[in-house]
C-alpha cells in the first residue's frame, strides 16, 4: 500500500545527508531501515533549530506513527537532499512529510515519508496542546 503525501504542505526545512559506505547491506543498496534513519535525522534537526528539541523534563514531540514509499533504491556514493515538510496541525499533533531525492538528480524522487507527530508532557506521559511558537510555524 502506498501512502501518497498531500498536496497541501509547509516546506519547513532541507538539508543534505551523506550516504555512507556502511549504510549498504548485502544487496548493494541503503538499508530499508536507513530511509527511517533519515527522516529522523531531519526531524530533529528541524526541532533543533526551532528551538524545540525533545526535553524529556519538560515538553516535546513523540511519534505515533510513521510510514514510508520506498521509490527507488538509494547506493553509495552520493548525498541526499532531504525536504522537511508539515501539514494538518490539531489541537496537540501535527502531520510531518519528508522526501528523499539525490543532489545529483534533483526533483527525482527516491523516497516519500512521514509521521504523526503528538506534543506532550513527558513527565506526566499525556499529551498537551501545540506551544504558540510551533503553531506559527503552520
Amino acid at each position: 500500500m502506498r501512502i501518497d503525501i498531500p498536496d497541501e504542505k509547509k516546506l519547513v526545512y532541507e538539508m543534505v545527508i551523506p550516504l555512507r559506505w556502511g549504510d549498504m547491506d548485502a544487496m548493494g543498496h541503503v538499508n530499508n531501515t536507513l530511509y527511517f534513519r533519515y527522516f529522523e535525522i531531519i526531524r530533529i534537526e528541524w526541532l533543533h533549530k526551532l528551538g524545540g528539541a525533545p526535553d524529556p523534563q519538560g515538553q516535546g514531540p513523540v511519534i505515533v506513527n510513521a510510514f514510508c514509499n520506498f521509490i527507488r533504491q538509494l547506493e553509495y556514493p552520493g548525498d541526499v537532499l532531504a525536504k522537511h515538510y508539515v501539514a494538518n496541525p490539531g489541537r496537540t499533533s501535527f502531520d510531518t512529510f519528508i522526501t528523499l531525492e539525490r543532489t545529483d538528480e534533483p526533483g527525482v524522487l527516491y523516497a516519500t515519508g512521514g509521521a504523526t507527530t503528538v506534543w506532550i508532557d513527558f513527565p506526566k506521559q499525556q499529551s498537551v496542546p501545540l506551544p504558540d511558537w510551533l503553531r506559527s510555524v503552520f
